[in-house]
């Protein structure tokens, strides 16, 4: 139940961060930051790249953020799908899916607690 709420609740205080920091970027004299640039350049939302996120997986997102990589603005949505959890890359111009893989570090760590729970 809790999780239902807190993904929308996300989603909201982002779009709401968003807009005010695109009004304050915009005033005259500002001097913006990398974050403000790359914010204002991504033609989708975050919530329009979780859904899709979403969609491709089959799963629930728990975590998104803006990320440039080589130049390219991309979401990355960590996606949780039963027992997987998925890293899934969502281009933030056009609103394709980039990539999409098993999230490796939450899958090696959960072989250590295996291994730490045998002993």
């Amino acid at each position: 139940m809790q999780r239902k709420i807190l993904i929308p609740a996300l989603i909201m205080a982002a779009g709401v961060a968003t807009v005010g920091g695109l009004a304050h970027a915009q005033q005259p004299g500002v001097t913006q930051n990398d974050a403000m640039v790359n914010v204002a350049q991504a033609r989708i939302s975050l919530a329009q790249a979780v859904a899709t996120a979403e969609q491709h997986t089959g799963g629930r997102a728990s975590r998104a953020e803006l990320q440039n990589e080589n130049r390219r603005l991309v979401y990355g949505v960590e996606v949780a799908n039963g027992t997987t959890t998925m890293d899934v890359k969502v281009d933030a111009t056009d609103g394709h899916v980039v990539s999409a893989q098993t999230d490796q570090a939450d899958h090696d760590s959960g072989d250590r607690q295996e291994e730490s729970d045998s002993d």
